[in-house]
């Protein structure tokens, strides 16, 4: 598995951080690249949600189907694929009294052979780029909670 990380602070309580990420209506503002987040099951939030996920990376649409198989209000949210495009994002909050730091770990593996060299070469160029859009993204939406 390939693995980002990316750490930032949000100048914003955590109770207001965590609720944003955690509510899925959110992530396709926030999260580069994702067109479509929505629930599939009868939870809509927290441990064991299932969402179908689109995400576009240069020309190709990714498909997956992920599930929340960690979830602690205010501390953290892990989401691994269940099916599709095989991926796991965990997401850990620190209260910093006025601020709340993020700490990011997107995971993924692509398929061997041509089909994931050819898909590896459209996305290792991009992750660094969307880590850091996804990250300034959700700090500015954060940031109009306050």
């Amino acid at each position: 598995m390939i693995h980002v990380r990316h750490t930032a602070v949000a100048e914003v309580p955590i109770h207001r951080a965590f609720a944003y990420v955690d509510d899925y209506r959110n992530v396709p503002d926030w999260m580069f690249g994702v067109d479509r987040f929505q629930p599939v099951s009868d939870r809509l939030a927290g441990l064991g949600a299932v969402y179908d996920a689109t995400m576009r990376i240069g020309p190709k649409d990714l498909d997956s189907r992920v599930e929340i198989v960690e979830w602690e209000r205010d501390r953290t949210i892990v989401l691994e694929s269940v099916a599709g495009f095989r991926a796991a994002s965990s997401w850990a909050f620190t209260d910093l009294g006025h601020a709340t730091r993020l700490d990011v770990d997107f995971g993924y593996h692509l398929p061997g052979g041509i089909a994931g060299r050819t898909l590896g070469m459209l996305i290792e160029p991009v992750v660094g780029t969307a880590i850091r859009q996804t990250e300034h993204a959700l700090r500015t939406r954060l940031g109009q909670l306050v």
